[in-house]
């Protein structure tokens, strides 16, 4: 027994260490033949990760347009998740006391007008965000995801490593609230919410 358990905990590490060849069986970029290897994000212990090969081809531009669809999906998970909690705490907006959390939310057919008036509201703010908030509309980003349109915040007074810091925490930020939030919707679906911790209803 001793034997079979040591040789399913040797087989399950090897899964894990760092590849030094491409494998022929899949499209995931290993870190070592990525031109994009040393990009923000590729950080230990997957390195530059692409399991899709979305970006294998080596192409700039469409390495760049990935990493925006990246960032701008971990930012609206981060809000999400953020928000998810704080409702599920049972913190309302004035008016708003008796909107359900979750995907209860959406059960609007015995609230007020007031209320209902709301959510078309919320989706005309989100449209404002897509078009008019997070995108370039100066041309002037530096990076992937650089949405600040000639409003500067003190970013450019930082040194080179504290702007790749702030990033790579954005990014792995955004990589675990994407990861949170599709849990958590999961399981409120499945009905077992509960299951996740005592915070969950």
């Amino acid at each position: 027994m001793k034997t079979i358990l040591s040789a399913l905990l040797v087989s399950s590490a090897v899964a894990f260490a760092p590849a030094t060849t491409k494998s022929t069986t899949s499209n995931a970029v290993v870190l070592s033949e990525s031109k994009f290897a040393s990009e923000v994000g590729a950080m230990p212990p997957l390195g530059f990760f692409d399991p899709l090969g979305v970006v294998e081809d080596g192409d700039a531009e469409n390495f760049s347009r990935w990493r925006e669809i990246e960032l701008k999906h971990g930012r609206v998970a981060m809000l999400a998740i953020t928000g998810y909690l704080y409702t599920l705490a049972g913190n309302r907006l004035p008016g708003m006391e008796e909107v359900g959390s979750g995907f209860k939310a959406f059960d609007v057919a015995n609230l007020s007008p007031e209320v209902r008036g709301v959510f078309p509201l919320t989706l005309f703010t989100i449209l404002c965000l897509e078009f008019y908030v997070m995108t370039d509309i100066t041309g002037d980003s530096q990076f992937p995801g650089d949405f600040r349109n000639g409003f500067d915040f003190g970013w450019d007074k930082q040194t080179d490593e504290w702007k790749r810091n702030k990033r790579n925490i954005e990014l792995n930020n955004g990589r675990a609230a994407q990861m949170g939030i599709a849990g958590i919707m999961i399981h409120e679906l499945m009905g077992n919410l509960s299951d996740l911790g005592s915070m969950f209803p």
